[in-house]
């Protein structure tokens, strides 16, 4: 089924890239090891606990929303898991567990975003890309039923309805139940890590991945996502408290258009496409891409270049240069 087939990946891998200080671990070792022993209340207790004193300890908050999936507070787990995937984008993890609840919610299309997100992210992720197949496998199923409703007699529509069933037995409304969705154990990060793939972790518990370009770039894709959705939230967390825009518009003045305008557009599409990733220190980087908008009024392609600062481990837009082909 396709909920068996989607799994809630619990593999703290990802803690190699937000684990927290040694010295600011414990409390999230002990909501691992109750976790181990089937404790999930105590678990999710001793979480919230340390949360409180690290907020942005990126392995708690990941285990917060595995526990929250695993008792069926699915919109809880949404809210964690999608913090996560604004504070920590280069992880795909995240966008996959999203995913994994969207499509017990049978929200298909959402489900896909996530999953193409974390795709983008770590192209190599193969769990990501099965999942994306499963869903495509869904979506298609969802069709053909619907080709069959409207046209009984549809012998082919019926074959390939029997042919994604044999591969996903039960079908699209196999995935509605959450219990389906299965987790690994959890594993405590390792000891040491080799010195080539070691990340630098900052004091706020987040960390500097090996290749910033990554988390740069995956920046962007979050933000080109959010304008895409509509989602205003989102998409102006992505700029830093020291953005200016041009023209001489104040910041305020500028939000509130940005915000009216992301909320009056209608199915809105921004993609970036070839884009260069200059690092210029630790602490800033520049992107320069083609960006295509898109929605039902309006079209547009330009150049533009972000600069982005790097602040308490999330890199922020500082400024936007926008020039038209």
């Amino acid at each position: 089924m396709l909920a068996h087939r989607i799994t809630l990946v619990l593999a703290l891998v990802l803690s190699a890239l937000i684990a927290a200080p040694a010295a600011r671990a414990d409390g999230f070792q002990e909501a691992q090891q109750l976790y181990k022993e089937g404790k999930r209340s105590e678990s999710l207790a001793r979480v919230a606990s340390h949360l409180e004193q690290n907020p942005r300890d990126g392995r708690a908050r990941f285990l917060k929303g595995v526990i929250l999936t695993e008792q069926g507070r699915t919109q809880e787990a949404i809210a964690v898991f999608t913090a996560l995937t604004q504070d920590f984008p280069e992880l795909p993890e995240p966008y996959n567990n999203l995913a994994v609840l969207y499509a017990s919610l049978g929200d298909y299309s959402k489900a896909r975003e996530a999953l193409e997100m974390a795709i983008r992210t770590h192209p190599s992720y193969a769990t990501a890309h099965e999942n994306l197949g499963d869903i495509y496998a869904a979506m298609a199923s969802e069709a053909y039923d619907k080709a069959l409703q409207l046209d009984k007699a549809n012998k082919t529509a019926r074959t390939k309805v029997e042919l994604i069933r044999q591969i996903i037995p039960g079908g699209p409304a196999a995935s509605a139940a959450p219990a389906g969705i299965s987790t690994p154990p959890v594993t405590a990060p390792p000891a040491s890590a080799p010195a080539a793939t070691a990340p630098t972790v900052a004091d706020t518990g987040a960390a500097v991945p090996a290749d910033p370009s990554v988390a740069v770039l995956a920046r962007v894709e979050a933000w080109a996502q959010a304008w895409s959705r509509g989602d205003a939230a989102t998409y102006l967390s992505a700029y830093a408290p020291g953005f200016r825009p041009q023209g001489g518009e104040t910041r305020a003045a500028w939000e509130a258009t940005r915000r009216a305008r992301l909320e009056q557009a209608r199915n809105v599409r921004v993609t970036i496409a070839s884009p260069k990733v200059v690092i210029d220190d630790p602490s800033h980087a520049t992107v320069t891409f083609r960006q295509h908008y898109a929605s039902e009024t309006f079209k547009r392609t330009a150049m533009k270049t972000l600069h982005l600062v790097n602040e308490d481990g999330r890199w922020l837009i500082e400024r936007e240069i926008i020039a038209d082909e």
